[in-house]
């Protein structure tokens, strides 16, 4: 009889510090990344558990929203997913592993700093499913300022508050509507919203009111049968880091597994959220931050 293999040990399962000193210009893409990121393309299986959900993803194009995107179309849902103009080489790779799922992908290009362009983004689903079952907010920006306050810009804060908080704001708002009982909002929240590192200030101020838009919510949609959640990852490789972060070699050795995740750590919580299983559970933040505690 064949037996069930023991679980990896998460401390050597993927690739560990340190790895090459790495720089890209934002918003950053793929291919370049050493190690590559694993997304889960030779790893996730499906088990049906989003059989014909309709899915908008933000920043599907790579990282954690690539991953969850493979996730989502191996369970079954067809999604369609933005992307900024500068990322179209990895939007068409995230859409031919959803193609190859034998899943619909849509791929928009779309900045969700701007009201309109979220509005069309919704149009579209809409063109294209009919409904939204479930929407992941998961785009976001970020420009590490090693310099301290003095060093953010007006420019980059109004990036950052409209990119990670507007655009989150403005697509719930607008799905909502056309989200039947059972459908779900998951936000991608991090770490840095409990326990902020100084030179990501903006951004990780953002990241807490996320944690509280996100119970906000919740609670507001409870009565129409909608769950909202949030995910918090630590450290996880994705084109983001060699963007906009000094010192890539060490990115990940601070977490108590001693590495960054892969996106394809992650993409489990999403599936998990947004599936029937996880039909009691609203208002909650899961935690993936490879064992630093948060509250």
């Amino acid at each position: 009889m064949e037996q069930n293999k023991p679980a990896p040990d998460p401390t050597s399962a993927y690739p560990q510090p340190d790895f090459p000193e790495q720089e890209q210009d934002h918003p950053g893409l793929t291919a370049p990344m050493d190690p590559p990121p694993d997304h889960g393309e030779e790893s996730y299986r499906g088990h049906r558990r989003l059989q014909d959900f309709k899915a908008v993803i933000t920043g599907g194009d790579s990282g954690i929203g690539r991953a969850v995107a493979l996730a989502f179309a191996r369970e079954g849902a067809d999604v369609l997913f933005s992307h900024l103009a500068e990322e179209e080489e990895d939007a068409r790779e995230t859409s031919r592993l959803i193609e190859e799922a034998g899943r619909k992908a849509v791929a928009v290009a779309c900045d969700i700093r701007e009201e309109a362009q979220c509005r069309a983004l919704v149009d579209r689903a809409l063109d294209a499913f009919g409904r939204v079952d479930v929407l992941v907010n998961n785009a976001a920006y970020q420009m590490a300022q090693p310099d301290g306050i003095a060093a953010i810009t007006t420019e980059q804060l109004d990036r950052v508050v409209r990119t990670n908080l507007y655009g989150m704001f403005w697509l719930s708002k607008m799905c909502l509507p056309h989200m039947p009982s059972g459908g779900s909002i998951i936000n991608t929240t991090s770490v840095q919203a409990y326990k902020p590192s100084p030179p990501l200030l903006d951004y990780a101020m953002t990241k807490g009111a996320i944690v509280t838009f996100t119970q906000g919510l919740a609670q507001m949609v409870a009565e129409d049968g909608i769950r909202v959640n949030a995910v918090a990852p630590g450290p996880v490789w994705t084109p983001l880091i060699p963007a906009t972060m000094p010192g890539t070699a060490e990115f990940g050795k601070q977490s108590p597994l001693g590495r960054p995740a892969q996106p394809a750590e992650m993409a489990p919580a999403y599936v998990f959220l947004a599936s029937p299983e996880a039909s009691f559970i609203t208002a909650e933040i899961v935690n993936a931050t490879g064992g630093t505690p948060l509250p």
